[in-house]
């Protein structure tokens, strides 16, 4: 399978697993350097960031989802995101790139129509593309979700979803529509 055949596969089967509805946000962290079959960090493409880029934009906002970009380390895993889903977020100043920031997280940048950069967030689930380590920009309670798409590229794929934490003890009843 090619790399857009196997993100929108796997943008596809994150909407349906996660059960994710209008306004909500999926957090990707993608690295290029991994989907080529390289060490994490060492071998940036700009044409695979914008590759995976587009398919994603294309799944998550024909369906009203929000996209979210994780940069790299070099950037302190900043987020790119839409503007109009930062509220609540600190903004801070700083564009990514293929060389501090990453080739996917530049490819937002420049595909998102009013993108901003913020300091942390709280995604309602995910997708991690080579290891990227996206879980401190998903809410508290993360659950992983197992996809038929295992790689895309050379690239490890996991995904997850999260739900509210559940509080009480042994008598609570939780309301089986948010686990």
């Amino acid at each position: 399978m090619d790399i857009k055949d196997a993100t929108r596969k796997a943008a596809l089967e994150l909407y349906e697993k996660a059960g994710l509805k209008d306004g909500q946000v999926v957090m990707v962290g993608c690295s290029t350097s991994e989907v080529a079959g390289h060490h994490i960090g060492t071998h940036s493409k700009a044409e695979i960031g914008a590759e995976i880029f587009n398919e994603l934009n294309i799944v998550f906002s024909e369906r009203n989802v929000g996209l979210a970009a994780q940069c790299c380390e070099h950037l302190n895993r900043a987020v790119i995101v839409e503007r109009k889903y930062a509220a609540g977020f600190n903004i801070v100043n700083a564009v990514p790139v293929p060389e501090a920031g990453g080739a996917f997280a530049a490819a937002a940048f420049k595909g998102f129509n009013d993108p901003v950069a913020l300091e942390a967030y709280q995604a309602d689930a995910g997708i991690d593309i080579g290891g990227t380590l996206i879980g401190m920009h998903l809410k508290p309670v993360a659950v992983p979700l197992r996809l038929d798409v295992r790689l895309i590229g050379e690239a490890i794929v996991i995904a997850a979803r999260t739900r509210p934490p559940l509080i009480g003890g042994s008598r609570t009843i939780y309301d089986g529509n948010l686990l």
